[in-house]
């Protein structure tokens, strides 16, 4: 699926610091958010007896728009006053994890959008109903997944859709987001996902992580053990794809806009590990 994106860093961390440095791109401090905005979504698919909702905060940056989800109504008034016009240095050290994050991946579209140059291979989503694409990204999100019938995924931030996606695939799964909760189809969701890390032999996990503070200790684990680890990122789509290598195995990143928001065609772009790589 092509080369990773140059220079992969080890932790979440460093790359901060080779941003802030100027290491991989234009220096931040020269680079101002034009537009500020956040996405709020309620949504309950057509023959789903469930439903939820989403929050994403999104900050404009020349062409390269970047994104990270919160819990809905978390994010206070002030933070967009605060990032428009804001250069992006001075956001990559802001109080609010979400704006961070934002800021940061804004910066990495900037510097290294999703095309093959940068080792992205893009699929088209078709066309439909809200339903039918969610169906239609989480079969591109699980077919990054490398392993046998009857291996155990622990999935990490629940969307009906990839487990329907791991169920066609013969694959179990141990449903985790903070919130706990059931699935749609009444199985219990855990809350502590490094917890239930240990039983599972691969992991497929949300790029909200990023912005929750649960990235970074799920991908030593991945790391440590050797096993898969799988992104399906709305939140860090530019972040994300660095950490290949160094215990993230492939990357099914999807900017802004994103599925949810269209009934038209969409793409989303994988990246994944050169072989034998983790």
């Amino acid at each position: 699926m092509g080369t990773r994106p140059a220079a992969p860093v080890r932790t979440y961390g460093d790359l901060l610091a080779d941003v802030r440095a100027g290491a991989l791109g234009p220096d931040p401090r020269t680079l101002r958010i034009a537009v500020a905005f956040t996405t709020r979504q309620a949504v309950r698919h057509d023959g789903r007896g469930t439903g939820y909702r989403n929050e994403v905060l999104s900050l404009r940056l020349a062409e390269a728009v970047g994104s990270c989800a919160v819990e809905p109504g978390e994010l206070p008034d002030g933070a967009l006053d605060d990032c428009v016009g804001a250069d992006v240095a001075t956001l990559l050290g802001h109080p609010l994890p979400a704006v961070r994050v934002a800021a940061l991946d804004a910066y990495l579209m900037h510097v290294a959008p999703h095309t093959p140059q940068h080792g992205a291979r893009s699929v088209a989503l078709p066309a439909g109903s809200s339903l039918e694409k969610s169906r239609a990204r989480a079969r591109a999100v699980v077919e990054l997944l490398d392993l046998p019938d009857g291996g155990t995924v622990l999935v990490v931030g629940v969307v009906n859709s990839l487990l329907e996606a791991l169920r066609s695939r013969r694959l179990g799964y141990v449903p985790c987001d903070l919130k706990g909760g059931v699935t749609e189809w009444g199985e219990p969701v855990v809350a502590d996902a490094l917890a239930a890390a240990g039983s599972c032999d691969a992991l497929l996990v949300s790029g909200m992580t990023l912005g929750n503070g649960t990235f970074e200790p799920l991908r030593a684990h991945a790391l440590r053990h050797g096993k898969q680890l799988v992104l399906f990122a709305q939140t860090g789509s530019a972040v994300l794809p660095r950490f290949l290598g160094h215990g993230v195995t492939a990357v099914c990143a999807e900017p802004y806009p994103f599925f949810w928001l269209d009934g038209g065609p969409g793409v989303v772009h994988r990246y994944r590990c050169p072989e034998g790589e983790r």
